[in-house]
């Protein structure tokens, strides 16, 4: 059923010649390749190549999609076995539909190593992102290539039905998102961060987290800013039929990480250009509180300045003391909607960063990255400063819109 040629090793289904081609995946930490996802190529008796999507819908029939889906494994896992790298990972795809249909949890495969002599360690399962009609069934597939000591990943995670619902119920290694997210994040800010926090969500799941689909530097950096740890696209390298020059694959990632450090120092460091702009005025407040001047006078300057919000006094157990300053500039921006949130009297603001920041570090200015406020639903970054007062601890916070 195989057959060698200069490419490597091929094998026939249904009249058609199916090859294996590799794409790199690559370690932004490491600078480096670290796997390469296996892609099935088919070519007619003419060399013309047949679309993916066609070949996959030529099986008329379960059996034959478990023959196709382990002719296309047992086609990988030899061309890769011969090529000189012994170290990388290999990402094969398999459907849950061939899982749920295959027999003996997918037995073949743990022969198909066997046979091969290929270390399990070194394979990656990937499983798409579809429903499948027995999930126990699937789980326990999973766990037999888990048993086999391979790793697995989701693949696809982000498009359609996907949810945190397979993360917990299959414990993958490895989450691949799929490549809409990033289009997304590519076009909206607000989308990027929705990236950022799922790929945060993810690593706490215990998940390392690979971004595909990445096609522009703009993407790349992308990639880089939202915290995943690997990446594969045309921009890196597209799918390759030349297995051993695939393997050679470098990318220019020095040159990436310098420009991501240049473009995003000021997020790296944002109190340097934040507190030359506020300090001043922000510090202005804090020595009239000092003084004994009432909280609305001390503030009055700060919290009218045109993108401060709101000022306000917190204790150290963390509960508001004053009435929230607002800025009458600012008071007809305010969306109508979240006006049951604007009232903060008494409220216990405890749980969020900047005061603990400011309790941890007393007498020193501390600047939040931007997040959203609960007083409003709009993006902001908060000043807070922890000073005694009349024996007592503190803290004075401004929240200043982030445009």
């Amino acid at each position: 059923m195989l057959d060698h040629h200069p490419y490597g090793w091929s094998a026939s289904f249904q009249g058609l010649t199916l090859r294996t081609a590799l794409q790199p995946i690559f370690s932004i930490s490491h600078k480096r390749i670290v796997g390469y996802e296996a892609l099935i190529r088919a070519f007619d008796n003419d060399n013309a190549s047949v679309l993916p999507m066609h070949l996959f819908q030529l099986p008329a029939s379960d059996p034959e999609n478990v023959l196709l889906d382990r002719l296309c494994r047992y086609l990988h896992v030899q061309n890769f076995a011969s090529l000189t790298d012994e170290v990388n990972w290999l990402f094969l795809n398999v459907s849950p539909r061939v899982v749920a249909t295959g027999k003996q949890r997918d037995s073949f495969f743990g022969q198909l190593l066997q046979r091969t002599g290929f270390p399990p360690h070194r394979i990656v399962v990937e499983i798409v992102e579809q429903p499948t009609d027995d999930a126990e069934l699937l789980r326990e597939t999973v766990n037999y290539y888990k048993e086999l000591g391979c790793l697995t990943a989701i693949d696809d995670f982000g498009a359609g039905h996907s949810n945190f619902e397979r993360i917990w119920n299959l414990a993958p290694d490895i989450v691949k998102l799929d490549r809409q997210i990033l289009t997304r994040a590519t076009d909206d800010k607000r989308a990027r961060q929705i990236l950022n926090g799922i790929v945060s969500l993810l690593h706490q799941s215990g998940c390392l987290v690979l971004l595909e689909g990445v096609e522009t530097r703009e993407q790349a950096m992308i990639a880089i800013d939202g915290g995943v740890d690997f990446v594969q696209g045309f921009f890196f390298q597209r799918p390759g039929l030349e297995l051993e020059e695939v393997i050679k694959t470098v990318s220019d990632f020095d040159s990436l990480l310098s420009d991501y450090k240049i473009s995003n120092q000021a997020q790296l460091d944002p109190t340097h250009e934040i507190t030359s702009f506020f300090g001043r005025l922000f510090m202005s407040s804090v020595s009239s509180l000092r003084e004994g001047m009432y909280f609305d006078a001390a503030c009055h300057d700060l919290s009218n300045h045109p993108t401060v919000s709101r000022c306000y006094l917190i204790n150290e157990l963390g509960v508001q003391i004053e009435d929230t300053l607002t800025s009458e500039k600012l008071v007809d921006a305010f969306d109508p909607r979240f006006r049951p949130l604007e009232n903060t009297s008494n409220a216990d603001w405890f749980r969020q960063h900047y005061l603990r920041q400011a309790l941890n570090q007393p007498e020193q200015l501390q600047v939040t990255p931007p997040y959203l406020s609960v007083t409003g639903a709009y993006m902001c970054v908060t000043l807070s400063f922890a000073f005694h007062l009349n024996d007592e601890i503190k803290v004075l916070c401004c929240d200043i819109l982030a445009r």
